[in-house]
């Protein structure tokens, strides 16, 4: 425990070492996050000033939305700066902050794709209870208790962490305070530590996700008995949230299930479910739902009538 105080800040060794590299990546980033900005302050808008905020799948793609926006915000903006920085520093403060921060926002970003999965289960297969099973009050506790467990979540790990040891040197094989790149530089064994966020983080991204692809095979197997147009239209709904799953929580698994100190690409990997996942998921919630482009046509003609009149 004495040594924990030796290192007061540490230093992201990035994704490349390569300068030319950063700066055609740094554009790249920027574009990403523009895009991811737009795109999803587009839907939140879009929701929020039209009836589709009354209905729970849209409730919780607004959600989704703002999670986007959050979590990617305390990420990307000190990427794309480091991209171009000579030092990529950060304090051992504002590095825990990051941590418990990040993990908070994507661990309610999955419970609201859990509670989305639910959404369409109940759509499918109970109908005709559809309006009773998913009221709000339903749908506020579901977001309520997707935040509770992200922040015992966040906590818990936060707790194991601030309780290690780091000693130099106190450079970051990363682009951001992740748990697993910080256990690499801490000055004891960490065997018993590995267990605990694997079994902290990683076994409970396989779980849920376990549970996701089940509930999506459930679905599957209840949509025999629709009718064709039925059939379509579910199928349509379910397939832009099976795309989202698996860009979010296949590169999560790859990242948290293998133990600190193993020879993988970590830091690639997870610019899928930083950046890769929240940029596209606008596009296919927007591109492949009618009900979205409807509704922002309708609030793109509303915007230009108030701004002629």
């Amino acid at each position: 425990m004495e040594n924990q105080n030796n290192v007061t800040e540490f230093v992201f060794m990035g994704l490349w070492g390569n300068k030319q590299m950063e700066l055609l990546f740094f554009v790249f980033f920027l574009l990403c996050y523009l895009v991811i900005l737009m795109g999803n302050f587009l839907i939140l808008l879009t929701i929020t000033c039209s009836h589709l905020i009354e209905q729970p799948m849209y409730y919780f793609l607004c959600h989704l939305s703002l999670m986007d926006l959050c979590y990617t915000s305390t990420v990307v903006p000190r990427l794309i700066r480091d991209l171009v920085s000579a030092r990529k520093n950060i304090s051992y403060n504002n590095c825990m902050a990051q941590l418990f921060t990040a993990h908070l926002l994507g661990c309610v970003e999955i419970f609201i794709l859990v509670s989305m999965a639910l959404d369409r289960y109940v759509a499918i297969v109970k109908p005709l209870h559809y309006m009773v099973l998913m009221n709000r009050r339903r749908c506020n506790m579901l977001v309520f208790m997707a935040w509770g467990v992200g922040f015992w979540h966040s906590v818990a790990l936060l707790l194991v962490v601030l309780h290690l040891p780091f000693c130099r040197p106190n450079q970051i094989d990363h682009y951001t305070c992740d748990v697993k790149p910080l256990l690499k530089l801490v000055c004891k064994d960490i065997h018993v530590v590995n267990i605990l966020m694997i079994a902290n983080t990683g076994m409970v991204v396989v779980a849920v996700f376990l549970v996701l692809v089940a509930s999506y095979i459930l679905i599957l197997y209840n949509l025999r008995t629709h009718s064709s147009v039925g059939r379509c239209k579910a199928l349509s709904t379910c397939s832009s949230h099976v795309m989202v799953v698996i860009l979010f929580f296949v590169p999560s698994i790859y990242v948290y299930v293998l133990p600190a100190g193993s020879e993988n690409k970590d830091k690639e990997v997870s610019v899928f479910y930083t950046v890769i996942a929240p940029m596209m998921n606008p596009l296919i919630y927007t591109l492949r739902n009618m009900e979205m482009r409807i509704a922002m046509g309708k609030l793109w003609s509303k915007m230009a009538h108030s701004k002629f009149c």
